[in-house]
């Protein structure tokens, strides 16, 4: 399936309901839950300065593209089975568009 165009402005709202609780995107801003997304484009996985990952995390060693974290944020314990995330996913595609839209913004 090829990723629709996404939209930044309701991608940021999907990040501020079902994301932001575990992650932030600033620039040096701390650890949550979940590791800082800042930088996240072009990174492999399970390699945020500072951030506890799972061993299934730091084994995938994805590099996070576009199409990468499409397919992820489907369904990350499928893509990551022994992820620690427990984000069940955005089954739309849309809504997967539009939140890598917004974090390509906001990450880069």
């Amino acid at each position: 399936m090829s990723m629709p165009a996404g939209n930044v402005a309701n991608g940021a709202k999907l990040f501020k309901t079902r994301c932001a609780q575990c992650h932030v995107v600033e620039p040096g801003a701390p650890h949550k839950v979940g590791p800082n997304l800042n930088g996240l484009f072009g990174r492999k996985s399970g390699t945020a300065e500072g951030f506890s990952y799972s061993a299934a995390m730091q084994k995938k060693q994805v590099d996070w593209s576009e199409e990468n974290m499409f397919t992820y944020l489907e369904n990350p314990k499928k893509f990551v089975p022994g992820t620690k995330m427990v984000f069940a996913g955005f089954k739309k595609p849309q809504d997967r568009a539009d939140v890598i839209a917004y974090l390509k913004e906001a990450t880069a």
